[in-house]
Formats: C-alpha cells, sequence, structure tokens
C-alpha cells in the first residue's frame, strides 16, 4: 500500500530509500579546476599526436600515423586511465600509461621542432600528474 501514495504499484520504501542514495551519490561528484585542466591536456596529447602523424610522416604514412597514434593513445587511455576504465589497475599502472601517452605528445612536439611547446607540455603534463596522483592516493 505504501506504493500506492507514489503513484507506483510494487514501489516499496526500501527501494525509494535506494533510489534516493543513488541520486544522492551522484549529486557529490564535483568538477574542479585540475579536472576541467587535466581534461584539456588529454585532449592536446591526442591532437597532438595526430597533428605529429600527418605533419612528420611523407604519404601514405601520415595517414595510416596521423590516424593511429592518436587512436592508440585513446585506446590505451580508455582501457587503463579513464575513470570509467575497462581494466582496472592500481595507481601505478594508471601512472604509467599517462606517462607514456604524455611523453609520446612531448616527444612528437620535440620531433616537429617544437622544443618550447615540447618542454612547456611535458611541465604542464608532470604537475597535474603530481597533483593528480596525489589526490588519488589521499
Amino acid at each position: 500500500m505504501a506504493g500506492a501514495a507514489w503513484g507506483g504499484e510494487g514501489v516499496t520504501p526500501d527501494i525509494m530509500k535506494r533510489m534516493s542514495a543513488q541520486s544522492t551519490e551522484h549529486a557529490r561528484v564535483q568538477i574542479g579546476f585540475w579536472d576541467v585542466l587535466r581534461f584539456l591536456i588529454e585532449l592536446f596529447a591526442f591532437v597532438s599526436l595526430a597533428v605529429w602523424g600527418f605533419i612528420a610522416w611523407t604519404f601514405p604514412w601520415n595517414i595510416v600515423v596521423g590516424i593511429g597514434a592518436p587512436l592508440l593513445a585513446i585506446v590505451l587511455w580508455a582501457l587503463f586511465r579513464s575513470p570509467k576504465a575497462v581494466i582496472r589497475v592500481d595507481t601505478f599502472g594508471k601512472a604509467i600509461v599517462e606517462i607514456i601517452v604524455m611523453t609520446a605528445a612531448a616527444f612528437a612536439w620535440w620531433d616537429l621542432g617544437q622544443p618550447i611547446v615540447a618542454v612547456a607540455f611535458a611541465v604542464l603534463a608532470l604537475v597535474s600528474g603530481i597533483i593528480s596522483g596525489r589526490r588519488e592516493l589521499a
């Protein structure tokens, strides 16, 4: 009978408590400055690998590497590093994947003859990774 008050058959107070707890759990997610910065750094890394692939290689390899390098980085990130990763690894494993992707992007800029962009990106990715890692371990 309790379910009739909410207009649904079979909705018990226990189910309502669980639904309320789930909605409260989702409401706690807050996106901060570092989360947005890290997302932009990730996107910049993927775009950097695409730019490197299309510019540094000759035809037809520029098509293969220009699509393949960022695709490989995105797959690695989705499998191991993303918040909803398919394969759960510990913090060390996540750090290794992040170091591989970010280092590849920095080397891509270095190979393109842009050492200032490479070093600036590497430093920004390093600082962001350290702060994120410390937040994960806290």
